[in-house]
């Protein structure tokens, strides 16, 4: 692209804008970009459970069968996410980002015309395996992006607020379109998603060779890929079974034996999968850490608040998701906060645990609900707490977990990010889930079944959960406060992956 400078003399000069200006000057737009890909992947975990209680009665499925549509994704999401950021790495971030975009965006359209189970859990299932493509090349991309410290802290402050929202924002707009279009446009707006992420990377970004040619590592593909989907498995099987099941118990077995042989045969191999030295970093590991312990009270509360808000205090759908947006607003403001302003001077070890805390002191409170509560004396504040906390969480872990990445790493460093946040989800909804539903039964135990009974008990479960997610992130806070080093971080320059467009 040709720019015009003058002499002194006043004479027109004609100079060439090289592709690493180019790519400076439109950064804000790749940003863009990429953060409307992420949302649409992170949104779709909530997105559809709003809908589902009606694509149900539409397609006549059971209960059992209803389950399926939400572990279909998380199971092909969770298993092939190492296996994504590998790809991305091979065939080049453009490339797959592209890739990744239209696969889920017709994946979501074959789901859309959906006329039974089958081909559901079938698009849940294709949704998943190129959503696996399309987060990690996503942020290795953001990561490449940005490498100045400053602007960096900012593009992660917007990252990590989506990240963090997603879920939330998939509530308000499945409720939307449930309500007043149709649960199938729950599945066509990623449509508009993709369309808007396919015309932006096309646009923005440059066509790269890729950063990584080195022969796949067949042993580690297959038995990390194996190993993710019998943990997620096994956790998406209690919800339905028990954990002395012996289905369940088998799948962790199943798991252990393969990540245990996984993470052995990556310290000897060649051409590693997951080269150790991605996550042996304290700093990156704590951050990983903080992702799972995240990922997993964050879908505790959100199940659970939804329930108490749809089922005690009788929200509409919509309604439902609008209570949600304080949350997202006080988060979006510790996000930027902590990125910007916070991180490059004290590091993340303060601002992790610190957010973590916040996050239990927010839960702590919503243990008070009963049935008598409101959404204003009740439910407001603690929600406004968790979403400061949770911005303290995302964004510093997010940046801080990809920082100094070499860019032949940033493919599988995304990737465990993003795994390290999708197995916390997988865990706690598994657990909170057979811990609430326990804490009901104990309840009645005892007393007879009326109504009154049974909703002080369904509420008694839901604070059961706030209580447990609670001392998860009090658990998180202490073990990252140990594991996180001290000090503002130490940037590395990142060798940057052209990514503008001739």
């Amino acid at each position: 692209m040709a720019i015009t400078e003058y002499e002194e003399t006043g004479a027109p000069v004609m100079k060439t804008e090289t592709e690493d200006q180019l790519a400076h000057r439109r950064r804000w737009w790749i940003l863009a970009v990429l953060a409307i890909s992420q949302l649409m992947v992170i949104l779709d975990g909530t997105i559809v459970n709003i809908a589902l209680p009606t694509a149900q009665h539409a397609l006549n499925f059971s209960n059992a069968d209803r389950q399926w549509i939400v572990t279909a994704y998380s199971l092909a999401f969770g298993s092939l996410l190492l296996l994504g950021g590998r790809i991305s790495d091979y065939i080049g971030r453009k490339n797959a980002l592209i890739i990744g975009l239209a696969g889920f965006a017709l994946a979501s359209a074959f789901g859309a015309a959906a006329q039974n189970f089958t081909m559901l859990v079938t698009a849940r299932t294709i949704q998943g395996a190129f959503g696996a493509l399309l987060a990690p090349a996503v942020l290795a991309l953001l990561t490449t992006t940005f490498t100045d410290p400053s602007e960096r802290g900012k593009a992660f402050g917007i990252y990590g607020a989506v990240a963090g929202a997603g879920g939330a924002i998939g509530l308000i707009l499945g409720g939307v379109l449930t309500s007043y279009a149709s649960w199938r446009w729950t599945l066509l707006v990623n449509l508009f998603f993709a369309a808007i992420g396919i015309a932006g990377a096309v646009s923005l970004l440059k066509r790269d060779r890729g950063v990584d040619h080195d022969p796949l590592d067949v042993k580690g593909v297959l038995s990390v890929t194996a190993g993710l989907f019998a943990l997620v498995y096994g956790f998406s099987h209690v919800e339905t079974t028990s954990w002395s099941n012996h289905f369940t118990l088998g799948s962790f077995a199943v798991a252990a034996i393969l990540l245990a042989y996984f993470f052995r045969h990556q310290s000897s191999a060649k051409y590693p999968l997951l080269p150790l030295r991605v996550i042996a970093d304290r700093n990156r590991g704590g951050s990983l850490l903080s992702m799972l312990v995240a990922g997993l009270g964050m879908f505790g509360m959100f199940l659970f608040l939804t329930y108490y808000l749809q089922g005690t205090l009788g929200f509409s759908a919509v309604r439902t998701g609008i209570a949600f947006l304080p949350m997202i607003f006080s988060l979006t403001i510790t996000a930027q906060l902590s990125n910007v302003v916070f991180l490059p001077k004290v590091g993340p070890r303060p601002l992790i645990p610190l957010g973590m805390v916040m996050a239990a002191g927010g839960l702590f409170w919503l243990t008070g609900l009963t049935i008598h509560s409101t959404y204003l004396g009740g439910v407001l504040l603690p929600l406004i707490i968790i979403g400061l906390g949770v911005g303290f969480i995302f964004a510093p872990a997010y940046n801080t977990a990809t920082l100094g990445v070499e860019s032949h790493d940033a493919g599988v460093a995304s990737a465990m990010v993003n795994t390290s946040q999708q197995v916390g989800g997988s865990i706690g909804t598994a657990l909170l889930n057979t811990l609430a539903a326990s804490a009901a039964t104990a309840y009645l135990v005892g007393k007879s079944a009326t109504a009154l009974n049974n909703k002080i008990a369904a509420v008694h479960s839901y604070t059961t959960a706030f209580n447990d997610s609670a001392f998860v992130f009090l658990g998180g806070a202490l073990v990252t406060a140990l594991i996180l080093r001290s000090g503002p971080p130490v940037t590395v320059e990142v060798a940057e992956v052209p990514v503008a467009a001739h």
